[in-house]
């Protein structure tokens, strides 16, 4: 089916770009309605002053075969949210999609920085980023998802479950926001599935988003030049990847199987069969530990 989600209503909470952007396009591209949020827009730009906004991300999801919204919403402000929901109630009177991809941390951690270095402002307004607005919005927009049986929540985060276990990601502040979405998954796996909805956690592997790239000093079309600098870099996918695993996710009859699970787009680019733009299925939480974390020579060979 070339639009399996035809008639279906998503909302992408953190849309404006990297993984929440390649999400809300490929939802699209499946045809759905998706709502796009973020602080980001074509009047005023958020403290991280880039140029991508969330209108910007709805055109795209219109231009793949969907329909997009932006809606300006600041996730930490409940009354803003609820009057987003209360918007798609009354526009769309469902919600079958529920992604959080709120996050805005990228500048509010030090890198192996431990807790006492580190900035407690910047710490504590991390943790209201990452934790305070997926709570909040699933507050608000689960009774709406609810209203039909077959709804799909996906908490977005860095690592998978099993990663990060044993791993300590790069500082107390970001392990615990992180390490804390995982677990908000497993919980609303508890709530909603009983009441026939399905919560799953997933993670992209190391992703060329639009301020990665800007990192490496690289666009999507040369991205390799990068691998002089860090050949691990070799492992990486786009944001579409990570977005095609949802779409996946989201036309699954029997998605319920993955009911509170922890999840990776290289993980459900196996089960599900699809690529990413290249044709490639690099699968980054098999490579790190196998690979680079082992301190082995980059070598994608098998895992792309």
């Amino acid at each position: 089916m070339s639009h399996p989600l035809e008639g279906r209503v998503a909302l992408v909470a953190g849309a404006t770009r990297g993984a929440g952007r390649g999400i809300a396009v490929e939802l699209g591209a499946a045809g759905a309605t998706v709502y796009v949020t973020g602080r980001s827009t074509r009047a005023r730009r958020s403290e991280y002053d880039r140029p991508e906004t969330i209108e910007d991300t709805a055109d795209l999801v219109t231009e793949a075969g969907g329909h997009g919204i932006a809606v300006p919403t600041d996730h930490l402000d409940p009354a803003q949210v609820r009057a987003l929901v209360d918007r798609i109630a009354d526009e769309r009177g469902r919600l079958d999609v529920l992604v959080n991809d709120i996050w805005g941390g990228e500048k509010l951690f030090a890198w192996d920085s431990p807790v006492w270095e580190h900035d407690l402002d910047d710490g504590l307004r991390l943790l209201r980023l990452a934790v305070d607005t997926h709570a909040i919005t699933s507050h608000h927009a689960l009774p709406l998802l609810l209203r039909r049986p077959g709804g799909l929540v996906v908490e977005m985060t860095d690592g998978t479950a099993e990663y990060n276990r044993d791993h300590y990601r790069t500082s107390f502040f970001y392990d615990l926001a992180k390490t804390a979405v995982l677990r908000m998954a497993f919980s609303l796996g508890h709530e909603l599935g009983p009441r026939g909805a399905t919560a799953v956690a997933l993670t992209p592997g190391w992703m060329r988003s639009e301020m990665m790239l800007d990192v490496f000093g690289v666009r999507e079309d040369n991205w390799r030049d990068a691998l002089d600098r860090e050949p691990h870099f070799a492992i990486s996918e786009t944001p579409r990847y990570v977005g095609r695993a949802v779409a996946a996710l989201a036309a699954d009859p029997d998605v319920t199987r993955f009911n509170g699970q922890s999840l990776s787009s290289g993980q459900l680019a196996r089960v599900y069969g699809f690529t990413d733009l290249d044709g490639s299925r690099p699968d980054a939480w098999r490579y790190l530990p196998e690979v680079q974390d082992a301190g082995k020579p980059a070598d994608t060979t098998g895992y792309r």
